[in-house]
């Protein structure tokens, strides 16, 4: 009878340790951003105040990925993606810019905001989809860069 009160209570003691195992999700994030890092791309948690009008509400805390922008660029500009490949700005209006359009239907569907300003391209995105979802990112913050 001792020897299965020993293994109980040695369960019982080694059983926290294995919340400290990342989950497959936790690690699949992990390699992604470890992926993105030797891409050159710089990847943080960013809190967001979401729209209202958006159909599905991303993470209050969303990881954004964002690259540093060319001297002189002065365009600035928001779009959020309300619907998988409908890209909306702050008043609801669809992209005007066809080539911007073009670049931004490339993307992956679980990108919800991408943001220009005068000094880095960032867009958040939730780490989820297919393998070439990182290439696809890299390479549009790389052309608007």
């Amino acid at each position: 009878m001792s020897p299965w009160i020993v293994l109980l209570l040695l369960a019982f003691v080694l059983s926290p340790l294995s919340w400290l195992i990342p989950s497959r999700r936790q690690r699949g994030q992990m390699d992604v951003r470890l992926r993105a890092r030797r891409m050159g791309l710089g990847m943080q948690l960013s809190s967001q105040d979401w729209p209202h009008w958006l159909s599905r509400q991303p993470p209050a805390s969303c990881p954004q990925y964002h690259r540093v922008r060319r001297r002189g660029s002065q365009d600035c500009w928001v779009y959020w993606q309300a619907e998988p490949g409908r890209w909306l700005n702050q008043w609801r209006e669809p992209c005007a810019d066809e080539a911007l359009a073009k670049a931004l239907a490339a993307l992956p569907a679980d990108v919800f905001k991408v943001e220009v300003n005068t000094q880095m391209v960032a867009l958040y995105w939730g780490e989820n989809g297919q393998d070439d979802a990182l290439q696809r990112i890299a390479d549009f913050l790389q052309e608007q860069a």
